[in-house]
């Protein structure tokens, strides 16, 4: 009998050791692969890290030489973002995918100037004389300390941070050696470098976002227009048609040259994609997504890329949704890129309050997402009042919520309550959806521990219907409730109704409520032997 003890242990120890081999070999494989240029290859890296996963929340900034003409507008006036588009619109523009003009009720082309074109002759002159590129060289960047962005977004309860890199306009907010259009040409500052260094050393993760794929169409209107000088080409793209829907080698690989640049030299966590990329050369984006995801191996750090619409294939980044978010969880991580007001300055801006914000932050985490938020700063680089008490609130509710945002995980189910999205997507804030007290959130830490977030203050008792003991959703007992950052004794019960909980005397924050939800563990009746020897 011993010795078939021993033998047994002994089994039992090589199996273990062998799996122990077996895994560690597999790690080892991980850490060795390189990444070929193909699909296939690419979808075996490891596009959501456990550190992305638990962020949750980070922050990026849409600031450059275009911040400058939205000033002096007047308290109603509109002004669409695209303004290196809009600006060249005196006789209005044609779509710019199918190169038709908009039409008027009585059917005929609507050739009336764009708001945009308006403003830039009143405030600059007229396009042909100070076109796009006088932006540029008067882009006068006075006002922006990469310390105290870095500090505000820290205080914000942001996990990762950095800058718009590049936007449809071209322009570098780099010291790039790739083009000449760039922040320190143009402003005398390496937005990136500073930016990353104060973001980095306060612990937070860097990211920078590049939208330089559209450029191929931005600037069809400056070349129509007239004006543009042959040896600016480098800046507005070389003149090409409506029709032209992929670009030439040239412009690929000067795109290319501009992110590989971008990679060596400030060495991002987080590349973020604006859409229309999807339109150029799967080769190109192959070569990035295989690159990048090596240079990340070759650092020791675990990179994180963020895409819109078709650009890559579903297994090898993350997707994004513009303004928006899916309806339901999903398996994969995913994120909303958001902003509180418009993408870039506006001297009329208008924001969304806090509560607003809070509330779309909860439901994306509830649904395995996280947040990108916008912060769009003056055309000094300053950042408006507004924003920066904004984002402070948004950092106090999270310094006494936080435990049941980061770090976290979906529940068995998302959520419970009336208020819903009526289908995901993008964009779909275009629609304000203000959340009641009796939409609940879910969010976990891990099996016995999970988060109930109650939307809004309650004026009675709360009930979590979900947690009914009619339902099978929650097989376990119900050890503690607590209020998140109260130290308040609660009064509640699980019954056929839900769990009833008493609403407590006072809450510790403005917003969304967070209750922490303890179970007792799984149990199993052991195979024992006093039953069988009774029998």
């Amino acid at each position: 009998m011993r010795l078939l003890k021993t033998l047994s242990f002994s089994i039992i120890c090589g199996l273990f050791s062998c799996q122990q081999t077996i895994t560690s070999q597999q790690t080892i494989n991980q850490e060795e692969e390189t990444y070929t240029e193909d699909w296939e290859s690419l979808a075996k890296a490891n596009k959501s890290p456990e550190w992305y996963k638990d962020a949750k929340f980070g922050i990026y900034t849409h600031w450059g030489p275009v911040s400058g003409a939205f000033v002096n507008m007047d308290k109603n006036e509109y002004l669409g973002g695209w303004h290196g588009m809009l600006m060249y619109g005196k006789n209005g523009l044609p779509n710019w995918k199918t190169g038709e003009y908009p039409k008027k009720k009585d059917g005929t082309p609507d050739h009336s100037p764009t708001s945009n074109y308006l403003h830039h002759v009143e405030q600059f002159g007229d396009p042909k004389d100070f076109g796009y590129k006088y932006l540029i060289e008067n882009f006068k960047p006075t006002g922006f300390d990469a310390e105290k962005w870095a500090e505000l977004f820290e205080k914000s309860g942001a996990k990762f941070a950095g800058p718009v890199a590049i936007h449809h306009d071209n322009f570098a907010m780099w010291d790039s050696k790739m083009t000449r259009w760039n922040s320190v040409n143009y402003g005398g500052v390496d937005i990136s470098k500073e930016l990353k260094n104060s973001v980095e050393k306060r612990g937070m993760k860097f990211i920078a976002s590049f939208h330089h794929a559209f450029t191929w169409k931005y600037f069809i209107p400056a070349h129509e227009y007239g004006g543009i000088s042959p040896e600016d080409y480098d800046l507005y793209t070389t003149p090409h048609g409506y029709d032209s829907n992929m670009p030439t080698k040239e412009y690929h690989d000067e795109w290319w040259a501009k992110l590989k640049e971008y990679i060596d030299d400030y060495q991002p966590d987080i590349i973020w994609f604006d859409w229309w990329l999807e339109n150029m050369d799967e080769k190109y984006r192959q070569k990035f997504l295989s690159y990048y995801y090596n240079k990340g191996k070759e650092w020791n750090k675990e990179v994180v890329v963020m895409f819109k619409e078709t650009t890559f294939p579903e297994p090898t980044a993350i997707r994004d949704y513009e303004r928006g978010r899916p309806n339901q969880p999903k398996e994969d991580a995913w994120v909303t890129d958001t902003s509180p007001g418009t993408w870039f300055y506006r001297s009329n801006a208008k924001f969304v309050d806090t509560n607003e914000l809070v509330d779309i932050l909860i439901d994306i985490v509830s649904k395995n997402g996280n947040m990108l938020l916008n912060v769009p700063p003056n055309p000094d680089g300053t950042i408006p009042p507004e924003m920066e008490n904004l984002l402070t609130d948004m950092g106090q509710w999270l310094e006494v919520n936080g435990e049941a945002i980061y770090g976290t995980r979906p529940w068995t189910i998302f959520g419970e309550g009336p208020t819903r999205i009526p289908a995901g997507g993008h964009k779909i804030e275009r629609k304000k959806i203000v959340y009641k007290a009796n939409d609940i959130r879910f969010t976990k830490k891990n099996n016995n521990e999970f988060y109930a977030f109650v939307m809004d203050t309650p004026s009675g008792d709360i009930v979590i219907e979900t947690l009914s003991t009619r339902f099978g959703i929650l097989n376990n007992a119900i050890e503690k409730i607590q209020l998140v950052g109260s130290d308040e004794p609660l009064k509640w019960e699980r019954t056929d109704l839900g769990v009833v909980i008493k609403r407590p005397s006072s809450f510790p924050t403005k917003y969304a409520h967070a209750f922490k939800i303890q179970c007792e563990g799984y149990k199993e009746t052991d195979i024992g032997g006093d039953l069988e020897q009774a029998l």
